[in-house]
């Protein structure tokens, strides 16, 4: 065979070669390369590419490794940005903060005098409106003076509308002698699990706890319509800042069924895990019926509230407040209503997910849970909050497998007022982030938003540096209990998928798992503590489908 021939013949033989490594390559409706891909996986590995079919990962790998297996019609050249699995917030409000949406907005207010400024703006701009609602004051912001306010303005400038001003924690809320009158309300009520703050016999506004619900619950019921689009809205915001699942924390079944129904028209895509309110519909029904999953929403838990909040002096404490001797705040049910729904939450099979920020309700719920978990478990009973735990107590998250569910920017946003409450020694058990993730193995991460902000980036910060947006203080709030990038990334991925059950199909980007993933302008594994809010997400994906690009 001459020269020729032997140039086409390898030639041909090349050619065979390559068309049959590319007809048996798979096919993928997507392919992402030149990534920095985080795949949180066990080994906590960083690929540059991955494959996507039919919602799911194919493979993650090197750009050779699936390009050289996988083909498809789109491509995409990341261009070294930085992937992590889709972000989940452990604890949030999602159908409180959508409906939030329409009313005024007082996070942040620096004073009284602005609160009455921004309700002054909306009357005139919604006159007719009976109810004027808002959310997020906070007197701890306003300055010197950080005792509650008093509804006596309210009285003398509104006194045909029905005023309800729920505080930054949700905890409390600021009415007027029209939301008094129509909750019937006076200097005698008394409600357990609550409190009506009084001045000489007489009310103040100020509602704690259950008292406030006795206004709350009066609030007149938002239109079908304008709930849709709320919810759409709030989903929309979700996705702007890569949070592709989210954890709803307490519903009732008609809550339930209406993102059910959204999910399954494809009028929602935000993944939810819902926890259950323990009402008596809801008992009757989940006990008969047991658990509820489809691929987008997950019933399986019920949400309790052990007790209040530190800012609204609710939260309960084995020794009394710092700043109020007579005071060491209260449980918003009795000792027996909290270990009769352990048992049959135990009985049932339903995870137990316990609202715990005082060391006292702490104390009392983990000594219940030990009670019926008995040792190691698989139940994944949580606590929500944790935010003070005596160091006795700690010990219980590990030996009962309890999971901590946290929420890392309560700790700064508490940090300027937070030790007036517990004192400085007392004060080395709160938001104790490290030791309880040491001592569990694991901690899940949220916002507990509107409480806090939506962005989970936010949360990212807090919990690696133990600073504020001004990346204040220098040397981080209680800095021993910061925990690694590692750490909080798996804390709103993995762990927190684990704590839902479903670490098995989301949580990190592997095989066969669902193709939910963000993409970030900048490596926030790496990046300054300094930079880290400032991260901007590029895109965000769920079900390997594009849910947001930034414009």
């Amino acid at each position: 065979m001459n020269s020729t021939k032997k140039h086409l013949f390898s030639l041909t033989t090349l050619l065979i070669i390559v068309s049959s490594a590319c007809s048996n390559k798979q096919q993928a409706d997507k392919i992402l390369i030149n990534g920095l891909i985080y795949t949180v996986d066990q080994s906590f590995s960083v690929a540059e590419a991955m494959a996507i079919r039919d919602g799911e990962i194919l493979a993650v790998g090197s750009d050779q490794e699936i390009l050289n297996y996988y083909t498809s019609d789109s491509i995409t050249d990341l261009h070294n940005l930085a992937v992590f699995p889709g972000f989940i917030d452990a604890h949030t409000h999602f159908m409180r903060y959508a409906y939030g949406l329409q009313q005024i907005d007082l996070v942040g207010t620096q004073s009284f005098d602005e609160v009455i400024q921004k309700i002054q703006r909306h009357v005139e701009q919604f006159p007719d409106d009976k109810w004027v609602l808002g959310h997020g004051w906070d007197q701890n912001d306003w300055g010197n003076d950080t005792s509650f306010p008093r509804k006596d303005t309210l009285d003398l400038l509104f006194p045909d509308k029905i005023i309800a001003l729920t505080r930054i924690d949700h905890h409390a809320v600021l009415t007027n002698q029209q939301g008094l009158a129509i909750a019937n309300i006076t200097g005698k009520t008394n409600i357990e699990g609550g409190e009506v703050i009084t001045d000489g016999g007489q009310p103040t506004g100020v509602l704690i706890d259950a008292a406030g619900k006795l206004v709350l619950n009066r609030i007149p019921e938002i239109a079908q319509e304008q709930k849709v689009k709320l919810l759409k809205q709030a989903e929309a915001n979700c996705f702007n800042v890569g949070l592709s699942s989210l954890v709803e924390a307490g519903l009732e079944k008609s809550q339930i069924d209406l993102l059910d129904k959204l999910q399954k028209e494809n009028e929602l895509a935000i993944r939810i895990y819902a926890m259950l309110n323990p009402s008596q519909e809801n008992i009757e029904h989940y006990f008969s019926n047991g658990h509820y999953k489809t691929d987008r929403l997950h019933v399986r838990s019920f949400k309790i509230y052990g007790d209040g909040a530190l800012g609204s002096r609710g939260a309960c404490l084995i020794n009394p407040y710092t700043d109020k001797s007579d005071s060491y705040g209260f449980l918003l049910s009795t000792p027996a209503v909290f270990d009769s729904l352990a048992k049959d939450f135990a009985l049932k099979n339903f995870q137990m997910n316990t609202h715990a920020i005082g060391d006292s309700a702490n104390r009392l719920i983990t000594n219940i849970y030990g009670k019926y978990l008995k040792g190691k478990n698989n139940k994944r009973w949580r606590i929500e909050h944790a935010q003070v735990v005596h160091p006795t107590d700690l010990k219980k998250f590990g030996q009962y497998n309890i999971l901590p569910s946290v929420q890392p920017t309560h700790a700064t946003s508490d940090m300027s007022w937070v030790e007036k409450r517990l004192g400085q020694e007392r004060l080395q058990n709160a938001y104790a982030y490290n030791s309880l993730m040491k001592t569990s193995g694991k901690l899940l991460l949220g916002s507990d938003f509107p409480v806090e902000n939506i962005n989970p980036l936010y949360g990212f910060h807090a919990a690696v540096s133990r600073q504020d947006a001004e990346n204040k203080p220098g040397s981080g709030f209680l800095i021993s209990e910061k925990i690694s990038r590692e750490e909080a990334l798996k804390g709103m991925t993995i762990w927190a998928a684990f704590g839902q059950f479903e670490e098995e199909e989301k949580g990190s980007l592997e095989a066969g798992k669902l193709a939910d993933f963000v993409i970030l302008d900048q490596d926030i594994m790496k990046v300054d503590y300094s930079k880290i809010r400032a991260t901007r997400v590029m895109q965000t994906w769920v079900g390997g489908k594009k849910v947001y690009q930034i414009q």
